[in-house]
């Protein structure tokens, strides 16, 4: 099997465990729109409280799972090595988390919550090093199989105490590490995952690589969530926490691109690290970008024409008014979430090449850009500014990286198709916010709107039609 139709079939594979979590996660955004109580306001609060779990996950767990895939892939280590290392690292730092869980107190709006936030954040440190270990291993059937068993208990959990119960955000935290907690202990046992554990194997030196490792991976995991959620507490405390809560829903929509990224990135990893010696590395970088850009700008060109019809079928509005206007926040979203996935596309290299301290510093830039911009933008732009802020912050990271990134593993981009593609969908952006009713020149019924949605959809069909094409036939070769 050639090296592009591994790459293709281990996408597959990850997309059937991952997608349909992925798309759950935006029809859950629905039920619970239409089930919390206190509408934007309790939505809100179950952002923040998803903020701090994936705020604190990288440091209680030191980010080892991403050491489990570096190095459990890498056939000059130990499998048993690496993993009871990576179980030593997480237990010790869960036990240090919950003796300084308390302190999470002092933050008043999670409060009722630091039990279950705690929890929370323990068990899905498990699981993530249970499954980590699992595609380490290869076993990419069993962590797809994972993720489709993960997606029927969350399913049924929020179901049962969010919409049933009515437990609220409470619901939504039980659902989680109900589901999680089944996810982990599933994998460890059907993986046999206790015969690779034991303290005999855990291996000082090795330890101390993988640490060096994963620990700049910690600040650079951090500056990613302050970039992507610092906007939202800003908004929080510079307009309100109703608006606040109206752009977490909105930020759903874009990360439908995230969502696509994210299950090849799984797979690119793979893929990456076991070409990392080969001579025509370079070539395969160059092949592997240009389809992936072309792949993610199509889906952020559907996703703005659609972007109407997206609101109203993932957000109910009959709980808050204020939610009718979420729409408007996404255009832009989509086009900040698209630079995200080219950075989450170089970070890759670092990965690879073990330079993850660059990693952390070309993160450090997106994310003082995106504070300095949000403190500056948001008191004269409201919302819009911080979306402006959090596309800003992502670009200046995709150009640092774009020219520091490619000092590790030269490859060919064109940067001419790719300002021509972020043209395009800005184009896009503004014409549906020419479908806000408050603005004076809104006309009902203008058929421009659709006619410059549509040929833009077109247009980015025709521009990046040559390298999907040309990676198609890569896939059809026998040796490649």
């Amino acid at each position: 099997m050639n090296k592009y139709k591994k790459l293709a079939v281990n996408t597959v594979v990850f997309a059937i465990g991952s997608i349909g979590s992925k798309i759950l996660s935006f029809f859950l955004t629905r039920l619970y729109t239409k089930c919390f109580e206190k509408g934007s306001a309790e939505f809100n609060t179950k952002e923040i409280l998803e903020m701090f779990a994936n705020f604190l996950i990288p440091i209680v767990t030191l980010s080892i799972q991403d050491a489990i895939i570096r190095y459990g892939l890498d056939k000059n280590y130990e499998q048993s090595a690496v993993f009871s290392n990576a179980v030593t690292v997480l237990k010790y730092g869960a036990c240090g988390f919950l003796l300084l869980s308390p302190l999470l107190a002092l933050y008043s709006d999670i409060r009722p919550y630091v039990p279950l936030l705690a929890g929370y954040i323990v068990i899905s440190g498990f699981r993530q090093l249970s499954t980590q270990f699992a595609r380490a291993r290869g076993m990419v059937k069993l962590y797809a199989a994972d993720g489709t068993l993960c997606t029927l208990t969350l399913l049924i959990f929020n179901l049962l105490f969010v919409r049933v119960i009515g437990l609220g955000v409470t619901g939504f935290m039980l659902s989680v590490i109900g589901s999680d907690l089944l996810s982990g202990i599933t994998v460890w046992i059907i993986a046999k995952h206790g015969k690779y554990y034991s303290k005999k194997f855990v291996d000082k030196e090795l330890l101390e690589v993988m640490l060096r490792f994963s620990i700049p991976l910690i600040p650079t995991a951090l500056l990613w969530i302050i970039t992507g959620f610092s906007d939202r507490l800003f908004v929080r405390h510079m307009i309100s926490e109703s608006e606040a809560g109206v752009y977490g829903a909105a930020s759903k929509i874009p990360n439908l691109i995230s969502m696509v990224s994210t299950v090849f990135y799984m797979a690119w990893n793979m893929s990456a690290i076991a070409e990392n010696d080969s001579k025509e590395r370079s070539a395969f970088y160059s092949q592997v970008y240009d389809a992936y850009q072309a792949m993610l700008t199509l889906a952020a060109g559907f996703i703005i024409a659609l972007d109407r019809f997206l609101s109203y079928l993932l957000i109910d509005t009959s709980k808050d008014p204020a939610y009718e206007h979420a729409y408007l926040y996404t255009p832009v979203l989509v086009v900040a979430v698209l630079m995200l996935c080219y950075n989450q596309f170089f970070s890759s290299i670092y990965t690879v090449t073990k330079h993850t301290k660059n990693s952390f510093w070309t993160s450090l830039a997106a994310a003082a850009v995106n504070i300095v911009l949000n403190a500056v933008l948001i008191p004269r732009m409201a919302v819009q500014g911080a979306i402006i802020a959090t596309f800003a912050s992502y670009f200046v990271c995709y150009i640092i990286r774009l020219f520091d990134a490619r000092r590790f593993v030269p490859f060919e981009i064109s940067h001419l198709r790719f300002a021509v593609n972020l043209i395009i969908l800005f184009v896009m952006c503004g014409a549906v916010s020419r479908t806000d009713v408050t603005r004076p020149d809104y006309q009902p019924g203008n058929l421009m709107i659709p006619a410059v949605l549509a040929a833009g959809v077109v247009l980015l069909a025709v521009i990046n039609f040559k390298p999907l094409l040309s990676t198609a036939k890569k896939l059809l070769r026998r040796k490649a």
